[in-house]
């Protein structure tokens, strides 16, 4: 099976830090200490200390850590260093939400192209943004994604087609699979798959409103 990926939850934490940073950033801040950082954010400073020692960064005495140092070790730390190319697969209304999503070039994430069953009907789903990617009929998928690799994929199709659809991707080389279906995908081992649930974004934030209540 893939790697786990280590020290999970700091890493769950480094978008949170590098909005901040770069925010700071356009507004001509130089440097900040992990006190300012971790008051800024809401969060416990020992926990801002770790996180960002395990990026590797120096900071100096008094002074704290160079943001435009410090925005190069999270994009290094999390792998967003290298440029990211995309394909959504599903021009669902959470495809479309995903194809625009605003933070993916701070990230270094580009999505170049979209499939669907119907491409005119994907199209106008897309609007004024469907200029800004190239359209594929789901037909073509596993031919296209052989031919021209993107790093991942995108899976936000209807959830009687996940599997199957998440298959032929694999057939076509694909081994990054973001899935938005609510699928538990069986796929090789190789194969990584980051499954997100709404369901499970609630659970946990409604087991600890239970908690408030006690």
């Amino acid at each position: 099976m893939p790697e786990k990926v280590k020290n999970a939850p700091t890493v769950r934490r480094m978008p949170i830090y590098l909005h901040r940073l770069l925010q700071l950033e356009q507004e001509g801040k130089e440097s900040i200490s992990t006190t300012e950082l971790a008051e800024a954010l809401n969060l416990d400073l020992i926990v801002v200390r770790k996180d960002i020692s395990l990026t590797g960064i120096a900071g100096f005495r008094r002074i704290g850590y160079n943001i435009q140092d410090l925005i190069r070790s999270i994009k290094k730390y999390v792998g967003w260093e290298i440029p990211l190319r995309a394909a959504v697969i599903g021009a669902s209304p959470s495809g479309y939400a995903m194809s625009v999503y605003r933070d993916f070039p701070l990230f270094g994430v580009t999505v170049e192209s979209v499939y669907d069953e119907d491409v005119e009907k994907a199209k106008r789903l897309y609007g004024d943004d469907a200029g800004r990617f190239v359209f594929y009929n789901m037909a073509e998928m596993e031919t296209r994604l052989q031919a021209d690799k993107p790093d991942m994929i995108i899976l936000t199709v209807p959830a009687a087609n996940a599997q199957k659809i998440a298959e032929t991707a694999v057939n076509a080389g694909i081994k990054y699979i973001w899935n938005f279906t609510g699928v538990a995908l069986r796929l090789p081992p190789d194969v990584t798959v980051q499954r997100e649930t709404i369901a499970g974004s609630l659970a946990t934030l409604t087991a600890k409103m239970k908690l408030d209540r006690k």
